[in-house]
Order: structure tokens, then sequence, then C-alpha cells
């Protein structure tokens, strides 16, 4: 990992591998080690990851500048850094937003884009992303054990339970974290910008596009990937295994699909 000074903000990112450079980001409340698990061990691929602000180990600067929006820019200025001029974007949920964002706004360098699990289409605060609202005020409880406590007994919970029950333990997992009020304020306004582009935006994307689903997802709904993979002219709708059902399954599915994707149109060594 390498340090990567943006203004008074010192953020961490990771460039590793040699060959294609694959800018791949990870979802709300992830880092590094999340986008190491579910990145491919493809030879000839060079991922870039940043870890955006209030994540992993990098600061979380001024609460109102948190966007997916201010991400996307941070994102970029952290690939310029590095000397890379085109690359193929991607990533997990949050990450899928940011990548999406930056092959809209610049198509010139995006050379393939892939969404895992997206959480969003076109509209802020969907109600998929719900229970991130609830979550917040909970995650600034002064005792962490009773905020988990008292929000398992909200609908938004109860709901997660059911339909999406690995969703509801990464929610746990943010009141274990040392960040976890800077996580309650990434979960408000996170899920409150989305990617801001307009879906008459994604008719103009040209480049490969790869979609990637999954059941059992209360937070990333199989309708919302089918429906960027429809939205987007020639995009490739992929589902793969359950994270919820079994993890290991669903990770081999997606390394597999991942690599072939980013090995056909990656595009240039970087």
């Amino acid at each position: 990992m390498t340090t990567f000074q943006l203004g008074d903000l010192a953020l961490r990112g990771v460039d590793v591998g040699s060959g294609s450079p694959v800018v791949f980001q990870h979802g709300l409340g992830g880092g590094e080690a999340q986008v190491a698990e579910s990145f491919p061990s493809t030879p000839g691929l060079r991922r870039l990851t940043l870890e955006c602000r209030g994540h992993g180990t990098s600061a979380l600067g001024p609460v109102a500048e948190l966007s997916v929006a201010q991400f996307a820019q941070d994102v970029l200025a952290f690939v310029d850094s590095r000397g890379v001029t085109r690359f193929a974007a991607g990533g997990i949920s949050m990450g899928a937003a940011i990548a999406l964002r930056l092959a809209a706004l610049y198509p010139e360098r995006v050379t393939a884009l892939a969404l895992v699990r997206p959480s969003w289409v076109d509209t802020p605060a969907p109600p998929n992303l719900m229970s991130f609202q609830v979550v917040a005020p909970y995650l600034r409880m002064d005792d962490p054990a009773q905020g988990w406590a008292d929000f398992q007994t909200t609908a938004a919970a109860r709901d997660l339970r059911e339909r999406g029950p690995d969703n509801l333990a990464s929610l746990e997992g943010f009141f274990r974290s040392p960040r976890r009020l800077d996580l309650a304020d990434l979960a408000e306004r996170i899920t409150a910008s989305g990617p801001e582009v307009p879906r008459e935006r994604f008719r103009t994307l040209t480049m490969p596009v790869l979609v990637i689903g999954n059941g059992q997802d209360a937070v990333h709904p199989l309708a919302t990937a089918q429906e960027l993979a429809h939205l987007i002219p020639g995009a490739r709708l992929e589902i793969v295994p359950s994270k919820a059902l079994d993890k290991a399954a669903y990770l081999t599915a997606l390394h597999a699909v991942l690599g072939d994707f980013f090995t056909a149109h990656a595009g240039p060594r970087g």
C-alpha cells in the first residue's frame, strides 16, 4: 500500500501486479481486504485500488464532502498520480457506482466496465439501501453492543434477517469497527448520493460492460443488476451463486467471470 496525499487528506492506495491496468473499488465499509478477496489472481492484470475516504486506513476528511461523486474524483486523482491514462474500471456495490460514474464522465479513459452486485441504478437513496440510513444513529450510541442490540429490533434489521442475512452480518461488523462513528457518517451520506449519472447517459456507453448479480441479497438486488444490464447497450449480465448461501462458490465464480472479462477487455499494458 502507498500513501496518496490529496491536499491535506492522507488516503491509502494499492498498485499491484503488472499488465493491463484495472481500477477496482470496494464497497461501503470495505477496503483493500475486500478487493483483494474479490479480485481474480489472473496474470497480466495490474490492479489499482484507492481506499476511499473513511475506509480502511484513509482519512475521513470533511463529512460534507462524502459522496460517490467525490470518491470518483479521488480515485481518478490517484490513477493520474500512478501515470495511468486508460484503464478498465470496476467495483463492488459502492465501488460499482464509482466505476459507473468514471465510465460515464470519462468514457475516453475507460476501456471496459465491470459492475459487481450494484446497489444503485440512477436514483439516490433507493429503498434497498434504507437500512444504512436506519443503522446510522445506532452506530453513534455510546455503547456499540447496546446499539447493535437496539438496531436488531428495527423493521430494517428484521427485513435483512429474512431477505439478506449476509447484508445484516456486514452491518454487525460496523458495530465492531474502531471506525464505527465514521461508518455512521458514511452510511448516511453515501447511500443518499449514488453515482449521480442520469439513465440517458447509460445509453451512450460504448465500452464492453459486464454486470454481475446474485440472489438472496437485499442490499444488492438482482433486479438492480438486471435493470442496469438492460439500460446499457450491449451489457452482459452474469448471475453468480449467492454470497449469502455459499461464499466460496460466489468467490470462485466471481474470480472466473472477472478474470475472463478483464483479460479480454482491459486494454493495453500500463
